[in-house]
This record gives C-alpha cells, structure tokens and sequence, in this order.
C-alpha cells in the first residue's frame, strides 16, 4: 500500500515538517523545552468505568432532593419539569454546565420516581 509517496502525502508530509520548524523556532526563542504530560491512570481512566461511589453518592443527593415532588399532582409534576427544563437551557446557554448537568439529573430522576403519574399529562 505504502510503496509510493502521493501527491496529498507529500503536500501532508511537508506541512507537518513546516509546522514542526515552526514550532521548534518558536520554542528555542523563548526558551521553552518540551516535556511529556504526566497523568495517573485514574485521571485516563476516569470516563471509561461507570460512576463509582462518587456517582451514587450524587444521585442519593438528588433524590433527597426530589423528594418534595412525592406528594404532587401530574400537573404539578409537569409545570415543575418544564420550569427545571428551561432552567437548564438556560445554565447551558450561560455556559454552566455543572448545573445544567445537576437540573438534568433532577429531572430525570423525577420523570423516573413518577413514571406513571408524569405520562399521563
């Protein structure tokens, strides 16, 4: 496959060296060495298992927190996630992931708790 340099090779080849002189001149002017990143496994890992007991102990929160619906009406049920929902646009929008993220958990989890009362609106 390999026996032949192209055409879109060499032009690739070319713009990768430009760019690595580039980045060497730069470096050597001012006086940047280059080292290798160092990370434990755990940070690689992180999104490759499911949630640990951090997971858990965040969704246990959540639910103490939804608790409060238990007692309301479909509606009421209803009304609450739309207004949780536009709150969460809204976090996204401003860039607030973290409690967009915490408002989706909420609403997920009240939409499960009350899975029959919430469809039936």
């Amino acid at each position: 496959y390999a026996d032949r340099i192209t055409g879109s090779m060499e032009r690739a080849i070319g713009e990768t060296e430009r760019r690595r002189a580039r980045q060497m001149a730069y470096n050597e002017a001012h006086g940047i060495t280059p080292t290798t990143i160092t990370k434990a496994v755990a940070d690689i890992m992180e999104g490759a298992y499911a949630p640990g007991a951090a997971g858990a102990r965040r969704f246990a929160e959540v639910a103490e927190e939804v608790a409060e619906y238990a007692g309301l009406s479909p509606e009421q049920l209803a009304r609450e996630v739309r207004k949780l929902e536009k709150q969460m646009q809204q976090h996204a929008r401003d860039l607030e992931f973290e409690e967009a993220a915490k408002l989706r958990d909420r609403i997920r989890l009240i939409q499960e708790r009350n899975l029959g009362l919430m469809a039936e609106v």
